[in-house]
């Protein structure tokens, strides 16, 4: 699975950045990346390729929360790809380990796990090497760093979250369906605020204008789209030391 994740991870990333570089647009590609995965959750539900979920008023103001995060972590991530370089950003995203922990602690109340002063420990040359990283990456600028960080951050509010809405066996959906809906409400939220932020500019007409190859950034934002939404579903903090080879320049 994780073979998977890294491939499908990869061909986002490396499609992804070629757009952001000729399309700096972060937030209408965010939204168009949505909108695919929409697209395929309702296909799915259509041809009952997976169960169509009931589900309560009372769910959608829970994942509410979900999608609000799920959106802004994903709109930083590729603000940070179109400011430094694809390694740089994965770099600073191996992090998430370092923000992942104080959260779980603080949500969970130290109920289930306390981890010991050497669990803890080994977080530090996490931070140390990220900090060296990026102060010798050339392409290093702070609009990049802080939207990678900030990507960090929010990244773990789902993680914790989402076990909270899961708990209840009775009320709780998996994993499939709960991304799915957090897709479906991403793509609601963040498209009213891409018209207003950049408007409607991710039209062959607006691309041949500005002399670019509608058919080869539509194709390779298409590609990127459906990878990023088949490797979301098995994210790992750990996976991001194998990207950093293959996204390193």
């Amino acid at each position: 699975m994780l073979c998977f994740d890294m491939r499908a991870k990869l061909i986002a990333i490396l499609f992804g950045l070629q757009v952001l570089k000729v399309f700096p647009f972060p937030v209408t590609i965010t939204t168009f990346q949505f909108a695919i995965g929409t697209t395929l959750v309702l296909f799915m539900w259509i041809f009952n390729l997976y169960k169509r979920p009931k589900i309560t008023s009372a769910q959608l103001v829970a994942i509410l929360l979900l999608a609000i995060v799920h959106t802004m972590g994903n709109l930083f991530t590729n603000m940070s790809l179109g400011k430094v370089v694809a390694s740089l950003t994965y770099t600073i995203k191996a992090m998430e380990p370092f923000f992942s922990l104080p959260r779980s602690l603080r949500s969970l109340a130290f109920c289930i796990w306390m981890p010991t002063f050497w669990v803890v420990l080994c977080l530090v040359p996490i931070a140390g090497g990220v900090a060296l990283a990026s102060i010798s990456e050339a392409s290093f600028n702070w609009i990049g760093f802080w939207s990678t960080m900030a990507s960090n951050v929010i990244f773990q509010s789902p993680n914790v979250l989402s076990k909270k809405i899961m708990v209840n066996k009775k009320k709780s959906m998996d994993n499939i369906t709960l991304f799915s809906v957090i897709t479906i409400m991403s793509l609601f939220l963040l498209t009213p605020v891409a018209l207003f932020m950049e408007g409607v500019k991710f039209t062959p007409t607006y691309l041949q204008v500005v002399g670019l190859n509608a058919k080869d950034i539509c194709i390779k934002a298409l590609v990127a789209g459906i990878c990023f939404h088949a490797y979301q579903q098995v994210r790992h903090s750990s996976g991001y030391c194998i990207y950093l080879y293959f996204t390193s320049d």
